[in-house]
């Protein structure tokens, strides 16, 4: 019987994620959309793991500061944040490609949802034209700002959910601004803390990038 972390955001809750385990995914989903929630739970990330128990109890020790409460599995983290940890004890990604949905109407109410979180555009982050994006999953895929909205990635202008969809090779649409990062947080953080009121300076930026990759090292190695 397999172990499954997984990885779940919802539209209705931007704010939060939600870390589990599960043998059956699918059905899992199911159960959890049954529970009143206005929109269906999407899959940001999930994957098979040697023992379920172990990394569950891993993953909560580790972002225990960023948990909503201890008797509730949602934390307030970027997705993403979580999803460098887990991948470190993954055997095999089970992410569905697309997302479950019930009805025509959950699959129009959620696709407006998504259209309503991708306004986005680089002067509301302060991020220039010509400044270079990482792709959070792989240090080497990299793109160029070319305007307020437009990156140049493998040689095309797109978009950084287009960009990001044919990355990840999903067949749902996915939202661009939870993988491309900028000075070590993805955009999605960056625009919810500058929406907060939060400011760092540069270096203070530069140092928490700095630890975030100081995490996943020690990520990697075991710690």
């Amino acid at each position: 019987m397999e172990n499954i972390i997984y990885i779940l955001t919802n539209e209705a809750m931007p704010d939060y994620v939600k870390i589990g385990r599960t043998t059956n995914l699918s059905q899992r989903l199911k159960s959890l959309y049954r529970t009143q929630v206005p929109l269906p739970f999407e899959v940001f990330y999930a994957c098979t793991v040697e023992n379920g128990t172990e990394v569950e109890s891993w993953l909560f020790d580790i972002f225990e500061d960023r948990r909503v409460s201890k008797d509730r599995e949602f934390f307030e983290i970027s997705p993403e944040r979580v999803a460098v940890a887990l991948r470190a004890k993954a055997i095999k990604e089970v992410t569905p490609k697309e997302t479950y949905v019930e009805s025509d109407e959950d699959r129009a109410a959620l696709a407006k949802a998504q259209t309503r979180r991708a306004i986005f555009n680089f002067k509301m982050v302060d991020i220039p034209v010509g400044a270079e994006l990482v792709f959070s999953r792989d240090e080497n895929i990299k793109a160029k700002v070319i305007d307020n909205r437009s990156i140049e990635y493998n040689g095309k202008i797109t978009s950084l959910s287009d960009s990001a969809h044919e990355i990840l090779g999903y067949d749902s649409k996915v939202s661009g601004t939870l993988y491309w990062t900028y000075k070590g947080e993805t955009l999605d953080e960056r625009r919810k803390r500058m929406e907060s009121g939060i400011e760092y300076s540069d270096q203070e930026i530069e140092a928490a990038g700095d630890q975030w990759l100081s995490l996943q090292s020690d990520i990697k190695r075991g710690k």
